[in-house]
């Protein structure tokens, strides 16, 4: 199993960057690799990606979810995933995002990238972007405030829609550039996270609507 770690510290508070992290299905606007995501019910999702030239459905279970703590989840077929994202107060008003992920690289290009340290690399820049994509809103697209133990809903929460107009449009947020594509059907270009203070880490899923 391959393991990434990576935080970003964005400049919104703390409510605020959780709520948006709770609508999964707004993930492709920073996610590379992910082409649609969809709600199934309060604790699953359905995930469509293409990774490298190969294209992928699966199911996600959301294990656990704290309103403005933390959300983690688990994938309920191959490829086999799991990870927790945490929410922590930060300065003046900003919020620490520290994703832990790991996974299990199936092809070979997969298994090189992460010897290698692009699957890192990929998570710092995709969190860069979720880092654009809330900035550059007045306030997050919607929320879930349920809780989630074990897999199972114990606390519904408030639905809560986003604010109209708010911040850019989604043409305008499909089009934050991801600074560091990863294609893992081609030969890596490898550049050292820990030498790229934007990348470094300080230590690796989510609906568009209410649900």
């Amino acid at each position: 199993m391959a393991t990434v770690q990576e935080s970003i510290e964005v400049n919104v508070p703390l409510t605020q960057a959780y709520n948006q992290w709770t609508q999964f299905e707004d993930f492709p606007h920073f996610m590379s690799g992910v082409d649609s995501v969809t709600q199934l019910d309060d604790t699953t999702v359905h995930f469509k990606t293409s990774i490298g030239g190969v294209k992928r459905e699966y199911d996600a279970r959301i294990t656990a979810q704290e309103p403005d703590r933390l959300v983690a989840w688990g994938s309920l077929d191959e490829p086999v995933n799991a990870g927790t994202v945490r929410f922590e107060p930060a300065s003046a008003g900003a919020t620490r995002v520290s994703v832990e992920l790991t996974w299990e690289p199936d092809t070979a290009a997969e298994k090189l990238g992460a010897a290698v340290g692009l699957d890192s690399r990929q998570v710092a820049s995709d969190l860069k972007k979720f880092k654009a994509f809330i900035e550059d809103r007045d306030a997050e697209t919607g929320a879930w405030r349920g809780t989630i133990d074990g897999g199972a809903t114990v606390d519904g929460g408030a639905r809560v829609a986003g604010v109209a107009g708010a911040g850019t449009s989604p043409e305008a947020t499909t089009a934050v550039p991801l600074e560091e594509e990863v294609d893992y059907g081609g030969a890596p270009t490898f550049r050292n996270v820990d030498a790229d203070p934007d990348l470094a880490p300080d230590s690796p899923f989510r609906p568009g609507s209410d649900r």
